[in-house]
């Protein structure tokens, strides 16, 4: 644990009326009740990063399939599901977006929306 980290600790304890090593065990065991979230949440920033990045590899991909669609349109063909399709697309698109965003947000120390 480095300075910073140490003194949000002791902050975080003294906020709390804990001695560090209540406010420790205490986290500690509300980190193991719930180790689903505990692993989203202490996931690190390369972590992030990594799953930033394979979702633009997918959105890439999609890309892609949008173009023979455009091709198969073209040529006549139906497409029933189009419209669906592209919403989810761009609510996925928009969402990673808002991902990067608040990446670069907490990076910067400022808040995520």
């Amino acid at each position: 644990m480095n300075e910073p980290e140490y003194a949000r600790f002791t902050a975080a304890a003294t906020h709390c009326k804990m001695t560090n090593a209540a406010f420790l065990a205490y986290a500690v065991d509300k980190a193991a009740r719930d180790l689903t979230r505990t692993a989203s949440e202490i996931a690190t920033e390369r972590e992030v990063i990594d799953e930033i990045f394979a979702a633009r590899r997918h959105l890439g991909r999609i890309h892609g399939l949008f173009n023979q669609v455009a091709k198969a349109l073209n040529s006549g063909a139906d497409t029933p599901h189009l419209d669906a399709t592209a919403k989810a697309v761009h609510n996925a698109a928009r969402r990673m977006a808002d991902a990067a965003d608040a990446l670069l947000a907490h990076r910067a120390g400022g808040e995520s929306a």
